[in-house]
């Protein structure tokens, strides 16, 4: 379908940033790109008493270990005269270095904060059973990462993106940003194509509808439809559950108002581990939903099978050409970064994007030799807060 005429100009440029009436729709046929749409893996449950009463919302902030932040979080986002019936949740699991402490303390000086055990210690065990124990009378659900950065009126800028638009989801820009030294390259990859390959979210480009961003406010309706988070996902949840989203009929709005502050990996082995969970997470869902992968999921799948091959160079050397033209791109475009930055550790950025690519490479294909994927017939959180 071709895209209508917006005309030029800044009135152009100002239409082409207004959501249109069944425009993620036609988004969500195109990027999905699968083979047929087939039926969820999930049950939808009942709406129940969830939702829908005006746009009340609550935030949740699934932490472990953030007695450092945690309660400057709450009481940042608290500051919000906006927000209608305000209500932070911290779902904990299982902290031993104060946090929940805190949190208790808060909960008591103030009763809009709450404190709820997160037994999985998995985000999206958190994120679900939030919804679950705190959704009801609610319209709106705001998940809150304890260790990054947010503007002000998070929750009620949030909640006016969900109305204006008519989104089942919102989500926002990153912008990533390093505290010195080894985090520093990585935020420097992580706000580049070298090491998101255009990611929308991570390339702030502007608002308009998306298949894919960094999670921030729900439409409970649709996140009960769509079935939650898939609590057996370590990694790449969001990306999975977005699927089932728009499969459902469900819009997702790319914020250009609100955006999040991120701090990447501090240590060259934590951003490698990170990197290689979000390749398995990925493998999962493009098997399970039987996508075919885009471009920039293509090209860093080939870094793992071109470094097996390097070794061969020795006897065969056209064998480590693909490794090492790999590798020569990422410390070029790591030296093109630190010169346009102006800073010393901005050029260690073709390194920490090679990583990030090595790591997703080998959990990528880990995942995709693993054998069949198992698919449930709902996610137990559902069950376990009583839908039937």
């Amino acid at each position: 379908m071709d895209e209508p005429d917006r005309g030029t100009g800044e009135e152009g440029r100002r239409r082409a940033r207004e959501p249109e009436p069944g425009g993620w729709k036609e988004r969500a046929r195109r990027n999905l790109r699968s083979d047929e749409a087939e039926a969820s893996a999930f049950a939808r449950p009942e709406a129940r008493s969830w939702g829908r009463e005006g746009d009340r919302a609550f935030a949740v902030i699934p932490c472990l270990d953030e007695a450092a932040h945690v309660e400057g979080l709450v009481r940042h986002l608290l500051d919000d005269p906006d927000w209608r019936d305000p209500l932070v949740v911290v779902a904990d699991g299982g902290s031993t270095d104060g946090t929940v402490e805190i949190v208790r303390a808060l909960a008591a000086e103030d009763r809009r904060v709450r404190l709820l055990d997160n037994p999985r210690r998995l985000q999206s065990s958190a994120v679900n059973l939030a919804a679950a124990r705190y959704g009801r009378g609610r319209r709106f659900m705001v998940r809150v990462d304890a260790h990054a950065g947010y503007p002000k009126a998070y929750v009620s800028r949030l909640v006016a993106e969900a109305r204006r638009t008519g989104a089942a989801s919102v989500v926002v820009a990153l912008e990533t940003v390093g505290r010195g030294g080894f985090q520093s390259a990585a935020a420097a990859a992580q706000n580049s194509l070298l090491g998101v390959g255009g990611a929308p979210h991570r390339m702030g480009r502007n608002a308009g509808w998306v298949d894919h961003g960094h999670h921030a406010l729900f439409d409970l309706e649709h996140f009960f439809g769509a079935g939650g988070y898939d609590e057996s996902f370590r990694a790449n949840e969001d990306a999975e559950f977005d699927v089932r989203l728009l499969r459902g009929g469900g819009g997702v709005w790319l914020s250009e108002a609100v955006r999040v502050t991120y701090y990447p990996r501090s240590t060259a082995l934590g951003l490698f581990n990170q990197y290689l969970h979000y390749g398995q997470g990925r493998a999962r869902t493009l098997r399970r939903h039987r996508l075919r992968p885009k471009l920039r999921q293509l090209l860093p799948a080939a870094v793992f099978p071109a470094a097996i091959l390097a070794p061969l160079g020795v006897f065969e050397p056209p064998m480590a050409l693909p490794a090492a033209a790999w590798l020569g791109g990422c410390l070029a475009g790591g030296l093109f970064l630190g010169l346009r930055a102006g800073r010393r550790e901005a050029f260690g950025a073709g390194a920490a994007a090679a990583l990030m690519h090595l790591g997703w490479s080998i959990g990528f294909w880990r995942q995709l030799l693993s054998g069949p994927e198992r698919r449930p017939s709902r996610p137990t959180f559902l069950a376990r807060e009583g839908f039937n």
